[in-house]
């Protein structure tokens, strides 16, 4: 009896399965594809149980607006990927939303980092240039009218102490004077036991004649000797009124000179300025008695620490910059006046603020985009208002909470892999924007998929490894004709992607490669494996 069973089972199969055979066989190749298609589905249904799916379509591995309801190959030989119902692939993404596949996504080399609470700590650099303190500069000008007897520091340049002797001169008003003291200091003298009138106008008359020498500068020590000798000397000795460096020296042997004539300068550089010119945009962030670190070429080795002591009150118009006044002292007299100096000034922030890297800053001149990671290969192109800089992050003060996962590498690359422009459309509409997915823009209207950018096309290749560059990021490969650029065969220089890639790239190594044009005449590599050993060049 059983035996009987199953041979009623085994017969019953048999009919059922020629009568399939009959009924495919009598149909065109699409209805049979879609049998393929609905006994894969199938097999999907009825094969995990709890985890069932619908087979919904199969989508192009490139990202590219197109799919397919039978499984098939694109032009470079992948296969089609398939999307199900409930999947990752088949969600569409959210209004304002850009969506590039996780694979695609390695392959640019994205990169994210949380939005970060900080102080933005920056320094404000500007060149500048060493000048003397004015306040140590000093000028040896007599205020009479006389001749140049004698230099004793006669080159410019030559370093002077405090009371040394510059030069001796010869002046009759001088000699007049000191006789006319003379003959009054002795007057008094003479008439020191003598009372009344002739006295006290003697007595004048001295005082008057010292005050006169005092007023021609003539030193205590030179008057204090002339009161005792009562002899008056031909020549009087001009000695510097503080240790420093001859700057300036216009005294020669035997000229004349007249009164108020500068005839030597002098400066201390002991202590010296930095007039360092800062930017406009900076000048707000430099405040009096902020420090200063000034670097000097012919010193690389050395920094010296100053103080700003003054910002001056108006602006170069030709260099939009503002002077500031950096006060240092000059140890050895290393800086020189007239040398070039690089000044750092730290700027301390007031507080912590929520900020990205520079990098993650998509600026179109009107407006300021950062791509927020959502999910994986899931992006949200947000508008943003930046505030202050520093010299890696920027300020972010609408836009972007704590935490949230901005893009800081390839975010050019996403604008570039995706339908970016038709995203960012959305923002200034109250309308949702349609989603950019792949899947998505399959399915949208002709005239949508018309508007959309044009995404990078893939090639192929296959060839032999020349040499790589792992600094530079690039490959020589020498490869055969490619059909869909109409290339002959030849050797050149690609890019990579990623650093990853070039792991796989070896000098000698037979390979075949896909490629994308990033820029024009900038061809990227994006994968990578090994080259059948039987396929040409």
């Amino acid at each position: 009896m059983k035996q009987s069973t199953g041979i009623t089972v085994a017969v019953i199969a048999a009919v059922i399965a020629a009568g399939a055979g009959y009924w495919l066989g009598h149909k065109g190749p699409a209805s049979q594809a879609q049998g393929t298609v609905s006994a894969t589905a199938a097999a999907v249904d009825t094969g995990a149980g709890s985890t069932s799916r619908k087979l919904l379509y199969y989508r192009n591995p490139m990202g590219l607006p197109d799919t397919s309801p039978t499984p098939k190959k694109d032009p470079m030989g992948m296969d089609y990927i398939a999307v199900y119902a409930g999947g990752a692939d088949e969600e569409p993404a959210a209004a304002n939303q850009v969506r590039i596949s996780t694979e695609k996504v390695q392959k640019l080399g994205v990169r994210v980092e949380a939005a970060q609470l900080r102080a933005l700590d920056k320094s404000v650099r500007a060149s500048g240039r060493i000048e003397p303190d004015e306040r140590r500069v000093y000028a040896i000008s007599p205020k009479f009218e006389g001749y140049v007897e004698r230099l004793h520091v006669n080159v410019t340049g030559q370093a002077v102490g405090k009371g040394q002797p510059l030069f001796e001169v010869y002046s009759p008003e001088l000699v007049s004077a000191q006789r006319e003291y003379a003959i009054a200091a002795q007057g008094v003298a003479t008439l020191k036991d003598a009372g009344g009138q002739a006295q006290s106008g003697m007595q004048q008359l001295a005082g008057a004649s010292l005050q006169r020498l005092r007023n021609w500068d003539i030193s205590e020590s030179q008057i204090k000797a002339l009161t005792q000798s009562g002899a008056t000397t031909r020549t009087l000795t001009f000695r510097s009124p503080v240790s420093g460096i001859v700057m300036e020296k216009k005294a020669v042997q035997g000229m004349r000179f007249m009164p108020g004539e500068a005839l030597y300068q002098i400066a201390d550089l002991s202590t010296v300025w930095v007039i360092a010119d800062v930017f406009e945009q900076d000048i707000g962030l430099v405040k009096n008695g902020a420090k200063a670190t000034v670097s000097i070429n012919a010193y690389p080795d050395k920094a010296f620490a100053g103080r700003v002591t003054y910002v001056y009150p108006t602006l170069k118009a030709e260099t939009r910059t503002v002077a500031v006044r950096v006060e240092l002292a000059n140890p050895g007299l290393l800086l020189k006046p007239g040398m070039f100096a690089q000044v750092e000034l730290p700027v301390t922030a007031k507080g912590q603020v929520v900020t990205v890297p520079v990098s993650a800053v998509i600026d179109s001149g009107t407006r300021q985009i950062v791509l927020i990671q959502q999910a994986p290969g899931r992006f949200e192109p947000r508008e943003v208002k930046l505030g202050a800089r520093s010299d890696t992050r920027v300020e972010v003060r609408d836009g972007v909470k704590e935490g949230e996962q901005v893009v800081v590498a390839a975010n050019f690359l996403i604008d570039a892999e995706s339908n970016l422009k038709a995203a960012l459309g959305g923002l200034g509409s109250a309308a949702p924007a349609p989603a950019t997915t792949a899947s998505a823009a399959a399915v949208a209207a002709p005239a949508a998929q018309a508007a959309a950018p044009a995404k990078a096309v893939g090639h192929q290749a296959t060839g032999t490894v020349d040499g790589v560059d792992l600094k530079a990021g690039t490959v020589s490969l020498s490869h055969g004709p490619i059909a869909s650029l109409k290339w002959p065969a030849m050797t050149m220089e690609f890019k990579t992607a990623n650093a990853a890639l070039l792991q796989a790239l070896k000098p000698g190594a037979k390979v075949t490669v896909e490629f994308i044009e990033r820029q024009p005449g900038e061809w990227v590599i994006t994968s990578v494996k090994p080259a059948d050993p039987h396929a040409g060049q």
